[in-house]
């Protein structure tokens, strides 16, 4: 998930909304998409977490601002289902792995070439990232991974079950269930919820030895207290050229803290 933690949007970020660039394209199986982009520099697609958006994720925290200030063109992806994306109903448009080939298809759209752009992802988002990475679908040259463990990745089924239910119980689900905060997230955000089901069942796992594939520059970031998608650092060790780098926060709110966002920025903007 992204987060839900309230902040009225101030002045600074008006503005800097105000000067991104937003467009829209056909996927693969012609669902539209949105996508937001600012800066003028080198390119770094961010992708979101589930049932969030680029505003909320990247916009809306200042991470975009900071990359685009730091020299880089912060590109972001609303997911099907998400933000100003298309929610299509029709199962047909739930392929295994639709994510996967909406970000391939974003990058061949923009004509990013292997090794010409940077990627960086949050929960579900980084899931997306690493499905792309580790199967050879796409080549950044540095990659960031927040808000992500070892779990998250070959235990998908259970952690997808958690959001089946938010979304099979919606309407019966009261404060003090461990769910309703995931619940009332899902509500703030208006995601169609007969399309988040129909993408929760597109996804699988994937298979930890092909993060053997993983061989560029990788950050894995995560929450001091973020134990949603089990042991990021476990992650870390399993990939050939990654480190590690805590920042405060859990899991709904890590995303939030500038120290992600100076952390993503440090990290691409290494030689």
């Amino acid at each position: 998930m992204g987060n839900a933690a309230a902040k009225p949007i101030g002045v600074d970020e008006i503005a800097f909304m105000s000067e991104q660039i937003s467009d829209k394209f056909y996927s693969f199986d012609g669902t539209e998409l949105a996508i937001h982009r600012h800066g003028e520099g080198k390119p770094v697609i961010l992708l979101h977490g589930l049932f969030s958006s680029s505003e909320m994720n990247w916009t809306k925290w200042g991470h975009a601002r900071r990359l685009a200030e730091a020299g880089f063109e912060a590109i972001m992806l609303d997911f099907r289902v998400h933000g100003e994306s298309a929610s299509p109903t029709d199962a047909a448009n739930y392929p295994d792995g639709v994510l996967v080939r909406d970000v391939v298809a974003l990058a061949e759209h923009l004509g990013l070439q292997d090794g010409r752009f940077d990627l960086v992802g949050f929960s579900l988002g980084s899931r997306t990232s690493l499905h792309v990475v580790a199967t050879n679908k796409l080549t950044p040259r540095r990659f960031v991974v927040c808000g992500m463990g070892v779990s998250g990745l070959s235990e998908w089924q259970k952690r997808a079950a958690f959001f089946k239910r938010v979304i099979d119980e919606f309407d019966t689900i009261e404060r003090g269930d461990p769910a309703y905060f995931s619940r009332q997230f899902l509500k703030s955000q208006g995601v169609d919820r007969v399309a988040a089901r129909l993408l929760l069942d597109a996804m699988g796992d994937l298979d930890l030895g092909q993060l053997a594939n993983i061989t560029m520059p990788t950050l894995v970031a995560c929450g001091v207290d973020d134990q949603d998608n089990g042991s990021a650092t476990e992650l870390a060790a399993l990939l050939p050229n990654a480190s590690y780098k805590e920042v405060p926060g859990a899991h709904l709110d890590s995303a939030t803290k500038r120290e992600l966002g100076e952390a993503i920025t440090a990290f691409l903007s290494a030689s």
